[in-house]
């Protein structure tokens, strides 16, 4: 399976390297052309304002959302997470609009307060799987048509609509490939 990493900025080696340790083809997505003949894709942790504004300014914005909205599948990280929300709260900027949720940017706290803890996604394992939020966002709301998929402290950190997964922590910072390997064998997958 081919697996694109959107590559701008953030965890993107991180993600790679764990496609690659399940035996798949990472490929770094920076223009139009490396959308093609992917399987999947990963929007992945860093800086979502940054990472925006790179999208638009290198046009790669208008494919990936197409692609996307053609059932693409996709899974955004921390700041994926906030370039596929429909609304982020306080921030009048908006990305690629595609999932049903509203995004509290940065949510957790600053860098700080970021922290790891462990818990069981009854949906995806059923092992305890350590969680690692960076400055992380969460969902304040979600439509009827999202599927939640985790909460801490009763935030939904975790949630699915359709072909899209977004995840407030960041899997690839573990050596625990399980989310990555849900995600890639998910029932949309080919």
């Amino acid at each position: 399976m081919k697996v694109g990493v959107l590559s701008f900025q953030g965890g993107v080696i991180e993600h790679l390297n764990q496609i690659r340790a399940l035996g798949h083809t990472g490929v770094e997505v920076k223009k139009e052309k490396d959308l093609d003949d992917i399987d999947a894709i990963i929007l992945p942790g860093g800086e979502s304002t940054t990472i925006g504004k790179l999208l638009k300014i290198t046009g790669l914005i208008k494919s990936l959302k197409e692609k996307i909205e053609s059932g693409l599948p996709t899974w955004g990280t921390c700041a994926g997470m906030i370039l596929l929300a429909n609304e982020v709260e306080g921030q009048e900027e908006k990305y690629l609009q595609l999932m049903d949720i509203k995004v509290k940017r940065n949510a957790f706290g600053t860098q700080i307060d970021s922290f790891k803890t462990h818990k069981v996604i009854e949906k995806i394992s059923k092992d305890e799987m350590e969680l690692v939020f960076i400055r992380a966002p969460y969902i304040t709301e979600v439509k009827d048509n999202v599927r939640i998929l985790c909460k801490v402290d009763d935030k939904i950190v975790a949630a699915r609509q359709d072909n899209i997964i977004v995840t407030s922590f960041h899997p690839e910072l573990t050596n625990d490939v399980t989310f990555l390997n849900y995600f890639l064998k998910s029932k949309w997958m080919k």
